[in-house]
Formats: structure tokens, sequence, C-alpha cells
């Protein structure tokens, strides 16, 4: 995949209003990355007629050569997705950061999840959004980034709130300081009890897909390799119910 860099940085178009607030500034220049080509083309489409406003001068497929397109680039904003298949975005953002400590990340999710949006946070991004956005509200929240605020989906935020007002008063599920959701703490518990994945997605009416995909993002978020692992952790931590 190529860059796509779209030649030097452009001059400022005139004055536009945002919140009431007047400012005269050059289009936010956007790096895509996702680990589908079609999903990076259809966010180009949905932003074309804001050129004015954001400009994309790269893209990558994956995070692996995400790194080497920001480093040739230097955009204003990286906007990735949080789950690909390799690194994921979260751990693309944390690079960045620790290259360059000012580099602005935002995540670009189908998954209304606020323990990713934590996560997203943790390494340093500066937003969490979800696909459903419109394209209007997008090229807002990207300006809003890049004038130095955080961007976070309104609804996720407000439970986020919640959750981490409950997390601080211990109200919550087993693992929830790890980031399991309580689906997969729950998961988690069957997985100690020595369930298979079959006997536990019949246990909760869920396919064995579902399970095993609960079951990668566990290990993900506990950071093991696999089920050995996951026990492991979850007998010397207590994260089990």
């Amino acid at each position: 995949m190529t860059s796509g860099g779209l030649g030097p940085r452009p001059e400022a178009r005139g004055e536009r209003s945002d919140r009431g607030i007047k400012h005269s500034s050059p289009p936010v220049r956007l790096v895509l990355v996702d680990d589908h080509e079609m999903v990076i083309e259809g966010l180009k489409a949905m932003l074309a007629t804001f050129e004015d406003r954001v400009q994309v001068v790269g893209q990558a497929v994956g995070a692996e050569r995400a790194l080497s397109v920001v480093d040739e680039l230097d955009p204003d904003i990286v906007l990735c997705d949080v789950r690909m298949q390799g690194a994921s975005g979260l751990d693309l953002c944390l690079q960045l950061r620790e290259s360059d400590p000012k580099r602005k990340v935002v995540m670009l999710s189908v998954y209304d999840d606020e323990q990713y949006l934590f996560q997203a946070l943790r390494v340093g991004a500066s937003g969490y959004l979800l696909k459903s956005i419109s394209s209007d509200e997008l090229v807002r929240q990207l300006e809003f980034v890049h004038g130095g605020e955080i961007a976070i989906d309104p609804g996720m935020a407000a439970r986020a709130v919640d959750t981490a007002a409950r997390l601080q008063r211990d109200e919550f599920w087993p693992g929830a300081r790890q980031g399991l959701t309580q689906r997969e703490s729950e998961i988690l518990s069957f997985v100690v009890s020595g369930l298979s994945n079959r006997a536990i997605a019949t246990k909760l009416v869920i396919g064995d897909e579902t399970v095993k995909s609960h079951l990668s993002s566990i290990y993900r978020k506990l950071g093991v390799s696999d089920r050995t692992g996951a026990v492991a952790t979850a007998l010397r931590e207590g994260i089990y119910q």
C-alpha cells in the first residue's frame, strides 16, 4: 500500500466557525489506518466533500505499514480502527505516542464498549468515535481534536462516567479493572471452572464463534496468549466469580 501523499501542506482557506469561535486554518491533515482497504476507500469518499476542512494525505492497511506512513507524512491526526489483524489500533497508538508524545490518534470503531474507550485513553488516544458517526460530525470532531480537545462519542462518554464511578466504589464484576466486560468476566469464570467452549456456548445460549471471539479479547486484555495463561492469571489475581 502506498502512502498516498498528496503534496505540500495547503494554505489557509478562510474563516469558519465552530462552537461560536471563528478561526482561520488550513485543512486538518489526516492519515487513515484500517486492515481493510475497502473501509479506507469508504472513509475517503465520505470525507471528499469536506476537502477544505479535512485532507486525507495518506493511508495504510494495517498497523505495521502505518508506522512508516505516519513517519513519512507527519499528519495532524491519525484516524485508525481499534481492532485489526496483527497489531491493534491500540498497539499502534502506543507506538506512535512513544515515538512522538504529541502525536494525535483518534480511534474509529464499531465497538460501542466503554472498556475499549478506557484502553484507548490509557494509551494516549485523543478520541474514540463510532463508525456510525455522520460525515459532518466526524469532520467537526477531527477539528476539535486538532484544536487540542478530546473527542468521545456522546453516548459512550455518559456511560463511561458511570462506569468510572462504579469502579472507584468497587461496585463491579471481577476483572473490570483489567478491562473485562461483564460477559467476558462470566466466560473467564467458566473457563476457570473447566468448561469447554461448547459447554460455555450452551450455558450462555450463544454461538461457539462468539465464545472464541470473547476469549481472544480476554487473552489480549490479560496479556496472555492462551487458555492456560488466562486461568493462571485469573487464579493469581482473583478475577473470577
